[in-house]
């Protein structure tokens, strides 16, 4: 049976797991403001000693993709990357998004996952929850102004279940829209744990090409648009 390494450190969560076949057998998960890049591998080192597990014994590396924080989704999936380019393993990559949807495959209805982009934007996706698992995507992951996101939202017949740490920030636009049909994760269930990875990864297609994977932003980093606003300006300052 495969084994399994995934991690995630797409937000403040840190979070690594190891599976072998359909059991998560060791996890690893803060949430706290601390510096992914000093804290991630030797967290995967440490679980992988835990669980009596060398990196030669792996099967698959499997990561959150994104969207989240630029630097610590760019953090998990180049780690990933290169532990699978090294051990010669395949890459699963799955979006941040569905992974915290897991949370709330009890629920039935829509699942909304949601991390906060600032200015009043969202990463976020609805999947459809028939509960015992049972979860499907229905709008695809995005980046989205809130109040775009949420008329899109209202074109479904709910509820909705808002999931992720980020959505109580956005709790008083979400139900002056959505009413009695927003219900909100209780905090200890509100964001899918980094074993649910595993599970995810066990079911899908690898990378076919290690080297050419890029991490899922859905938008372009702020100093990126900065830059290219500079370049615009430059540009037509010339003439």
């Amino acid at each position: 049976m495969a084994k399994i390494l995934a991690m995630d450190t797409s937000s403040y969560k840190l979070g690594v797991a190891v599976s072998d076949g359909d059991t998560v057998i060791g996890e690893y998960m803060t949430q706290l403001k601390k510096n992914h890049a000093l804290r991630l591998m030797p967290a995967v080192e440490s679980l992988l000693q835990e669980v009596g597990i060398k990196p030669a014994d792996l099967d698959v590396i499997a990561v959150a993709k994104g969207p989240g924080s630029y630097t610590g989704v760019r953090m998990a999936t180049t780690a990933a990357k290169t532990l699978a380019w090294t051990l010669g393993l395949p890459l699963v990559a799955i979006s941040t998004i569905e992974l915290m949807a897991q949370a709330g495959t009890y629920f039935h209805g829509y699942v909304v996952p949601i991390i906060d982009a600032r200015r009043q934007t969202v990463f976020t996706g609805a999947y459809r929850s028939g509960g015992a698992r049972d979860i499907t995507m229905e709008l695809p992951d995005r980046h989205s102004s809130l109040t775009d996101w949420l008329s899109d939202l209202q074109t479904l017949d709910g509820p909705f279940l808002f999931v992720g740490e980020d959505a109580r920030l956005h709790r008083e636009a979400i139900v002056a829209a959505l009413g009695e049909q927003a219900v909100f994760a209780p905090r200890m269930l509100a964001d899918a744990r980094p074993g649910e990875l595993c599970a995810l990864a066990s079911k899908r297609e690898p990378i076919q090409h290690v080297h050419a994977f890029e991490p899922m932003y859905l938008r372009q980093a702020e100093a990126e648009v900065n830059w290219q606003r500079a370049q615009k300006d430059r540009h037509e300052g010339l003439y």
